[in-house]
């Protein structure tokens, strides 16, 4: 088959995996950004707000169901699903119907919770705006959905696309795009909020630097700076932090290039000044916006979502909770260091093998990390802040295994050939390709 009928297959066989689980995907920021979307599609705040309740709800009641099934003291019980979908209703109801009759109806999203946590929604329309055809044509339930698993196929056919455009065989692509969907980048792409989108972003911009590094520095550049500029809709603090790593590895790499007697390269400028521009451009354009501040963020994390009073030295309480943050994460990574392994793994093939860039790879990952530092909580649900560093081991592996594979082809190849096996020159030839590959890579 041809490389792209692979691509294809792989991600059929992946969505069609996906239908074990149509419902319970949803997180607590679903029904805000499913709200947002069913405002943009013309709904009232009352509608909007039934039918995110509703979704919610639904899956809440498919989860307990699910879970009763299998607990060894209860799975004899009634089903839950009736009781535990009225109980969600009649709880997210008490939260909505006061605020939405005290007049806060303003924006897009319906008041879940405080207008000003929910400023902190509405300043992202990138994803809403994406699921708004979806629910139209499918419905909330299959809507979602589907969203979910364009949102990471598309992740996926792009990190195939990166490596191969970093001149890796195909196999070694298809292991890229599969990795993207088994690791947690995939299960996180699929729920319905706005990581996932922004995992296929940042691998677009990477696509872009792929380009720009390999001769194609305009077009590249141009690639890298559409995804930024989408991810500044999608969430604006991804956009600074990409933006912000990128440049710092483009003038890296230019340094580096200086030092060795080397002009930096067309390509590596252009990606420089996408970042700077990106960079600057987010904090100019969130501050002439009135977007929430940095402050309003960390007043945030620190009282609950506006539920408490604010700190009067927020500063110096983040710095003290960032300590315990990174030691206790530390100590769990050092417990079952399957994550720590694939990032060391994922940053030593990408380096190892195409230098370049690796130290792009590694700055574009870096943002999981300052994502997860702005909000040092190991309540928060999941490891879904974290998630963009999983791109690491997603291109990294490919490429630390890639001399396994041209070296597994080459010696099929020779193994076809009739007649004896070559000697000191038949051996010469099979070393070649590997060597024309190291050498492409470096």
């Amino acid at each position: 088959m041809r490389p792209r009928t692979w691509v294809l297959l792989l991600a059929a066989v992946f969505a069609v995996l996906q239908l074990a689980n149509v419902t319970g995907r949803d997180t607590p920021d679903t029904k805000n950004y499913l709200s947002y979307a069913l405002s943009l599609r013309g709904e009232d705040k009352l509608s909007a707000a039934s039918g995110a309740i509703d979704y919610a709800c639904a899956s809440r009641a498919s989860i307990a169901w699910r879970d009763q099934s299998v607990d060894v003291l209860r799975f004899h019980a009634p089903d839950p699903t009736g009781r535990v979908y009225a109980d969600c209703r009649a709880e997210q109801w008490r939260q909505v119907d006061p605020r939405l009759r005290a007049g806060q109806t303003g924006g897009h999203t319906a008041p879940f919770m405080s207008a000003r946590f929910m400023r902190i929604f509405e300043v992202r329309p990138g994803y809403p705006a994406l699921l708004v055809p979806f629910v139209t044509v499918f419905g909330v339930t299959w809507g979602l959905w589907a969203a979910g698993v364009a949102v990471t196929v598309a992740g996926g056919v792009l990190a195939h696309l990166v490596l191969r455009r970093l001149g890796a065989p195909v196999p070694v692509a298809l292991l890229g795009q599969a990795l993207f969907y088994v690791l947690p980048c995939g299960a996180t792409a699929m729920r319905p909020m706005s990581e996932g989108l922004q995992l296929t972003l940042t691998l677009a911009a990477l696509w872009g630097c792929a380009l720009a590094l390999t001769g194609r520095g305009r077009a590249g550049a141009g690639v890298t700076a559409a995804a930024l500029l989408a991810l500044f809709t999608v969430k604006h603090s991804q956009s600074l932090f990409l933006g912000l790593c990128l440049a710092g590895a483009c003038a890296l790499l230019a340094v580096r290039r200086r030092r060795r007697g080397r002009a930096p390269g067309r390509g590596l400028l252009a990606l420089a000044a996408v970042g700077c521009c990106a960079a600057l451009g987010t904090v100019l354009a969130a501050r002439a916006l009135r977007y929430p501040s940095e402050t309003d963020s960390l007043q945030d994390l620190l009282t609950a979502h506006f539920t408490r009073p604010d700190r009067a030295r927020p500063w110096p309480e983040l710095l003290h909770l960032e300590a315990d943050f990174w030691l206790e994460w530390a100590r769990r990574q050092l417990w079952e260091p399957l994550f720590a392994t694939l990032l060391a793994a994922g940053a030593w093939g990408a380096l190892r093998r195409r230098p370049a860039f690796g130290v792009l790879l590694v700055a574009a990952a870096a943002t999981g990390i300052l994502t997860q530092a702005g909000h040092p909580d190991v309540a928060i649900w999941g490891d879904r802040l974290i998630v963009l560093a999983w791109l690491l081991p997603v291109l990294g592996v490919p490429l630390l295994l890639e001399p396994a594979f041209v070296a597994l082809r080459a010696s099929g190849a020779g193994a076809a050939l009739p007649g004896p096996r070559p000697t000191e020159a038949g051996a010469g030839q099979e070393r070649g390709p590997g060597a024309a590959v190291g050498t492409a890579g470096s």
